[in-house]
């Protein structure tokens, strides 16, 4: 591999870390936060995260309408596996979107993830019911689905690596936090929206037609985001590269460098499991505890403003901390609190109890998210930073994350019990607690303080 590509790093207890690589001048001398760059870049991945919470919180409803069955267990689980379908598709799209990237540019890259993105959500948006052109209707919204995941695949990982590139190496974690927070205007956006359509219309409207609002609302901001990254500037980073890396070389230095992908893979874990339980499926979980669809979204709209508030707190606290030992002490903690919360929950369900458990675990999720998107993108090689970053949060949320709502709801089913949701939720912490230990301690720490090349 040429040189000027930089060797890939190597991560094993007592090798040099990310200091010891060439580094850049940096762009951004950290006295003040890049806001317009941001809002330009966070804004679609809002969009994408928008479709993919609305597809959840309607599950039951597009059930019916594309997957009918007399029974209800069974349509459901369809259209959950069809979301599922949609993460599916994030790996395949991580490395060929994400080469794309890596080749041509963070900006290019992230206007073709947001077309590929509206062509998926208008798809799912405007596909006729089963009962009007018949087996052509699920497999339509199979294909928008897989399109979305295709996108979606590369466009987290560019949003993360751009927002990485442009932030101080101090204020790292900062500036990669407001892609997942991003997703929280996405999450009360949507909650706003399913209880302006609870109030309203009737669930037989809701059931015919109204449940497409939401996405159709979708569709019509596209132009505006669109607008927003048509003027966005390139990374300094990827612009004072002499040469870009061929798809080849990208591929090659993922398979060279495997035990940090898998190391990524497991970091990425619980942020993909957590926030599919809590958002995602939340509206199906809190309809299986008879507390209610309002209160459901009510509490939605508080868990995306809660996380909102603690992710750019908790990511100021890991740009003074050691990644590693941040991570080890939150993942310890959801994993020992999760399945005694939904025992506790599942014991008595209300409303209160439901907002307890969602509320502390969108803590969790900010505390873990600010610091491992982070320590992420750190990790992968330089020039397959793009490709890297997201193959690896993509095989993760296919692998774990997308398949969460289907889980949970078979776990529920077969345990005849709503505390099994605790037992998922523990099982993802674990994974992502072995790669924090698995982590070097000193590599993290060096790294989080120079700038990326």
């Amino acid at each position: 591999m040429p040189n000027d590509l930089g060797p890939p790093p190597d991560l094993r207890p007592g090798a040099p870390g990310p200091a010891a690589a060439p580094l850049t001048t940096p762009a951004n001398d950290g006295s003040r936060v890049a806001i317009k760059p941001i809002i330009q870049v966070a804004a679609g991945n809002a969009l994408e995260i928008y479709d993919f919470m609305i597809y959840g919180y309607y599950a039951r409803y597009i059930a019916q309408t594309f997957f009918p069955s007399s029974n209800e267990y069974l349509s459901l689980m369809l259209a959950l596996m069809t979301f599922a379908f949609g993460f599916l598709a994030r790996p395949v799209g991580a490395i060929v979107l994400g080469s794309y990237t890596d080749r041509h540019g963070r900006r290019k890259g992230l206007i073709l993830t947001l077309t590929l993105m509206s062509l998926g959500i208008i798809s799912v948006a405007c596909t006729p019911s089963y009962a009007t052109i018949g087996l052509a209707a699920p497999l339509l919204v199979l294909v928008g689905r897989l399109l979305q995941g295709f996108s979606a695949g590369a466009e987290l990982g560019g949003v993360v690596v751009y927002l990485a590139e442009i932030a101080p190496p101090k204020r790292r974690a900062f500036y990669t936090c407001w892609q997942a927070a991003s997703q929280q205007f996405a999450v009360m956006a949507a909650s706003l929206v399913g209880i302006f359509l609870m109030v309203t219309l009737t669930p037989d409207q809701t059931q015919a037609w109204g449940w497409r609002i939401p996405l159709l609302l979708g569709c019509a901001v596209i132009p505006i985001m669109f607008w927003l990254r048509a003027s966005l500037a390139e990374t300094s980073v990827f612009a004072k590269r002499k040469r870009t890396p061929t798809v080849g070389e990208i591929c090659t230095s993922l398979a060279t460098n495997w035990r940090i992908v898998i190391r990524c893979m497991g970091l990425a874990a619980m942020a993909v499991v957590v926030s599919q339980a809590i958002q995602t499926f939340a509206p199906t979980f809190i309809a299986s505890l008879h507390l209610g669809a309002m209160a459901g979204f009510v509490i939605l709209f508080f868990v995306g403003l809660s996380t909102l508030i603690w992710l750019p707190v908790t990511a100021l606290l890991a740009d003074r901390m050691n990644r590693r030992t941040m991570l080890i002490g939150v993942t310890i903690t959801a994993a020992v609190t999760a399945y005694p919360l939904l025992a506790w929950l599942a014991a008595d369900p209300t409303v209160f109890r439901f907002a307890v458990f969602e509320l502390w675990f969108s803590f969790m999720y900010a505390c873990y998210s600010s610091v491992q998107v982070a320590a992420m993108v750190e990790l992968v090689p330089a020039h397959a930073r793009t490709a890297g970053y997201a193959f690896a949060q993509a095989f993760a949320a296919a692998v774990l994350g997308g398949f969460t709502p289907a889980i949970c709801t078979w776990l529920n089913h077969v345990f005849n019990s709503n505390a099994m949701v605790g037992a998922w939720l523990a099982f993802s912490a674990l994974i992502s607690l072995a790669a924090a230990f698995s982590l070097d301690k000193a590599a993290t720490r060096v790294a989080q303080g120079v700038e990326l090349h």
